[in-house]
């Protein structure tokens, strides 16, 4: 699959998922760039970023499933782990998105 270009990863993922096109076009363009660094010397793979994905937002817009059916895309294990069970009991803190401003 390392292969597909980005409008091939959208539209497998169009296959499974409905809605949240710009959020299945972003994390294309990231499958393939991940795809393109693993093909260069490991002296300049340390070089490019990011090498990760944040997704943001509401429960139950496709968040999950998306990250699901990229790992699957991309013959990657899959681990789902809920992070708001680590807060501290009865903390109130900022709003989510400040983490990325």
């Amino acid at each position: 699959m390392s292969n597909m270009t980005p409008r091939e990863i959208v539209h497998e993922l169009d296959r499974h998922i409905i809605g949240q096109d710009k959020a299945k076009r972003a994390v294309a363009n990231a499958l393939r760039n991940r795809w393109r660094r693993m093909q260069l010397d490991e002296d300049l793979r340390g070089e490019i970023t990011p090498k990760n994905i944040l997704m943001i937002g509401p429960t139950g817009v496709g968040k999950t499933e998306i990250a699901r059916r990229l790992a699957r895309l991309s013959n990657a294990p899959f681990i789902k782990v809920e992070a708001t069970k680590f807060t501290e009991v009865g903390y109130v803190g900022r709003d989510v998105e400040s983490i990325i401003r």
